[in-house]
């Protein structure tokens, strides 16, 4: 199988495939290859936080036109996957000098499979781009082309929580992703000062409680396929709910939008974390943090090309001085594709890590904020 991701979250994917105990794990760009029977294809989609997609191959060949891939894909008994009268979509990725159309591509495909269908069968299944009995995925890499059934469907970041949204709001993939990489585990406070929609929040109470992030889903591509197990799929369902576990700290959202506390808190009840979650009406550059214990901050604060009115320059310099001035003891984690911006924030980073939020290249930055002098902290 073939897991897919976002950019510089491979090895991420990696560790998460390894701890649920995939096989024969191999990196990619933007995408994990691995093994796993039928029971472990409906736990990744579950549990994986980083995934994007989960695909099953199930042919391989090299192709030199497109009548080439119409007889190949002709060839392979798509009687086994669906039927006559179901239906089925195809999406087709294209990195080759020969073939350069993917619509096209796409186009080929569901032609070969239709008429397959039409000679052996007298009936011919529909297209329905919405809700497919059958998603069909092809990848063409130069003259080798894989044909792929997703198993996913909607992209997995469509976690099922999420009712209410603001202007800009993160991917939970890449949410999730971002806690990853600032290494939240749970074991401390945690803060998002600027939490939007809450989705940062969310994805944090669920690595917290080891909560599989895709429970909320209403449904998987999987779930119309001939082969579907729904006594395997509860089997697996329960062993992952086993394995949640409590979380004995604090997890807080603040947002100076009335409106966005709002929509973060009708998220967060969706998701049924509220006993671990509370959201307040506050503007960050007026707090202060509560009590002596470390704090772990993860945070999206505006970039500048989503809010017009928005003083970069003094912005980002009032995020350095409050974390400076009213949070001791905090690692404190932000993104920005605002590279210039970071430059006002007056504190030194200890990590820059690259990463892509939709097309945007941002970096994901941390600032260690010491109880007392960092002099003395080292001494």
């Amino acid at each position: 199988m073939l897991a897919k991701t976002l950019f510089g979250f491979e090895d991420l994917l990696k560790d998460e495939l390894y701890k649920l105990g995939a096989k024969d794990i191999k990196l990619g760009v933007r995408s994990v290859s691995f093994a796993g029977d039928k029971g472990f294809m409906y736990k990744a989609n579950m549990a994986l936080r980083t995934a994007i997609k989960i695909l099953k191959p199930i042919a391989s060949f090299k192709i030199n036109n497109e009548q080439d891939l119409y007889h190949k894909i002709y060839n392979i008994a798509w009687e086994d996957y669906l039927n006559k009268n179901g239906t089925l979509a195809v999406d087709a990725t294209v990195h080759s000098d020969k073939f350069t159309h993917s619509k096209y591509i796409a186009l080929k495909t569901k032609d070969a499979i239709v008429d397959r269908f039409r000679d052996t069968q007298g009936e011919r299944p529909n297209v329905d781009l919405r809700f497919p009995d059958l998603k069909i995925n092809i990848h063409i890499d130069r003259l080798v082309c894989t044909v792929s059934l997703d198993s996913s469907g909607e992209s997995l970041h469509k976690r099922g929580y999420k009712t209410a949204t603001n202007i800009a709001p993160i991917n939970e993939v890449l949410a999730a992703g971002l806690l990853l990489l600032s290494n939240w585990d749970g074991q401390s406070d945690f803060m998002d000062p600027m939490c939007g929609s809450g989705t940062l929040l969310i994805e944090a109470a669920m690595i917290a409680c080891n909560i599989p992030p895709n429970l909320m889903r209403k449904e998987f591509a999987f779930e119309r396929w001939k082969d579907w197990d729904v006594e395997l799929f509860e089997t697996i369902e329960a062993s992952l709910l086993k394995k949640t576990r409590d979380f004995q700290y604090k997890i807080i959202g603040y947002d100076k939008s009335p409106s966005a506390v709002t929509k973060a808190k009708e998220n967060v009840k969706n998701a049924h974390l509220e006993e671990f979650i509370t959201i307040k009406h506050e503007d960050f550059f007026k707090t202060q943090k509560a009590g002596n214990n470390q704090l772990h901050m993860v945070f999206n604060p505006p970039y500048g090309e989503r809010l017009e009115s928005l003083d970069v320059k003094d912005f980002y310099s009032n995020i350095g001085s409050t974390l400076k001035h009213n949070y001791p003891g905090t690692y404190a984690w932000f993104v920005t594709s605002n590279l210039e911006a970071l430059k006002h924030v007056g504190l030194r980073p200890s990590r820059k890590i690259k990463v892509f939020n939709a097309k945007l290249e941002a970096r994901l930055v941390k600032y260690e904020m010491y109880a007392g002098s960092k002099k003395a902290k080292k001494q």
